[in-house]
């Protein structure tokens, strides 16, 4: 469930806008011959409409962009379900994964520099359509404000997906399921709807001034989700590069590491002049809101038996790896899991993540 909690809340504060940035010009144009209808209709006079900012009119836009809305929910529903099913068949492993996230967040850093015209070079950081494709859309758009107009636009915005959706659509590739790429899909795409209706009808309604204001900030927010998504791909790889992993590997060094591990250790030697070589086993706790504790301390050259205890756990923490290690597993929702990790040598450290990036930890051996 907080998958899609997390992806209405990032269609709600950023996909919105981003959305809107790139999708807005396909529903300004079916709803320029609307808002010129509506014009002649209040003043009895043909007056050219302006776009759909600077008219001078009070059009009746909100149905046409909410059947826009509708379609574009609908369609990237279905395409959710096919990135589902195609992530079945790929089964993507945590690397593929962490490469992917890696790619994307790279492309939304650009695609934010771009919107802030920091360098040319950025221009090449967008994704289009063929040219004949982009031309049949805004030639549609532009034949006329018939009801089926926005909803024909609405479901080619699958066609033209903003950087923000990009991230989105990986992660429903990345469910490995029609019905949770299908159910991701939707709640991000639900979010943006009241943001991308607000904006959209209140433009039409006071002009162009909001554009201004609004691209700006979608940039700046396109470039932090951009930069979060990095830092999910180099926690997925275990990287030491990652801010996360960064600040908690000065922590064991900030503190005199114990005499004894933090967490207690049970020796299970074969014999009693085998403690030296005994397996010691470690716990942690997979909790909805991460790994408890986010730090756990093993012995150095031994076999160690890392518990991994899960209690209604429903969220992406289930899916845990160890990079190091290439070990992947989904836990159940309650129980135990034991993994059994190889003699490691002292101070080297092993990571683990969620198949996500976004909850971290990791096993100091001393």
């Amino acid at each position: 469930m907080e998958p899609l909690i997390l992806a209405f809340i990032t269609g709600l504060t950023t996909g919105g806008l981003s959305c809107l940035a790139v999708q807005g010009g396909l529903l300004a144009g079916s709803l320029a011959q609307q808002i010129e209808q509506d014009v002649r209709n209040a003043s009895g006079t043909p007056r050219p409409a302006r776009g759909v900012p600077g008219t001078h009119g009070r059009p009746n836009t909100a149905l046409p962009i909410t059947l826009f809305l509708l379609a574009k929910l609908v369609a990237y529903t279905v395409l959710g379900a096919l990135l589902g099913l195609l992530g079945s068949f790929l089964t993507l492993s945590p690397v593929t994964r962490a490469i992917l996230l890696l790619a994307i967040g790279v492309f939304m850093v650009g695609n934010g520099l771009r919107m802030l015209n920091v360098h040319p070079i950025f221009r090449y950081f967008v994704i289009e359509p063929p040219r004949f494709i982009t031309r049949y859309i805004r030639r549609t758009a532009k034949q006329g404000t018939q009801l089926f107009t926005p909803l024909f636009l609405g479901a080619l915005t699958v066609l033209i997906p903003c950087g923000v959706t990009q991230a989105m659509m990986a992660a429903a590739l990345g469910t490995g399921s029609p019905t949770t790429g299908a159910a991701l899909m939707f709640a991000f795409v639900l979010g943006t709807s009241p943001v991308f209706f607000l904006v959209a009808y209140l433009a039409t309604q006071l002009g162009a001034r909001l554009e201004s204001y609004f691209l700006r900030f979608v940039a700046i927010a396109v470039l932090i989700l951009g930069l979060v998504t990095v830092e999910s791909g180099l926690n997925l790889l275990g990287s030491p590069l990652s801010v996360a992993n960064a600040l908690r590997s000065l922590r064991p060094a900030a503190v005199a590491a114990p005499a004894a591990p933090v967490t207690t250790l049970h020796a299970t030697p074969a014999s009693a002049d085998a403690v030296t070589d005994a397996a010691a086993a470690i716990e942690l706790r997979v909790a909805n809101a991460g790994y408890i504790p986010e730090v756990l301390y093993a012995p150095a050259n031994r076999e160690v038996a890392l518990d991994l205890v899960t209690n209604k756990t429903t969220s992406c923490a289930r899916d845990f790896v160890i990079p190091g290690l290439k070990f992947y597993q989904l836990l159940p929702n309650t129980g135990r899991v034991t993994v059994d990790i190889p003699p490691q040598k002292s101070g080297s450290v092993l990571r683990f993540a969620c198949s996500m990036g976004m909850y971290t930890g990791q096993i100091v051996f001393q």
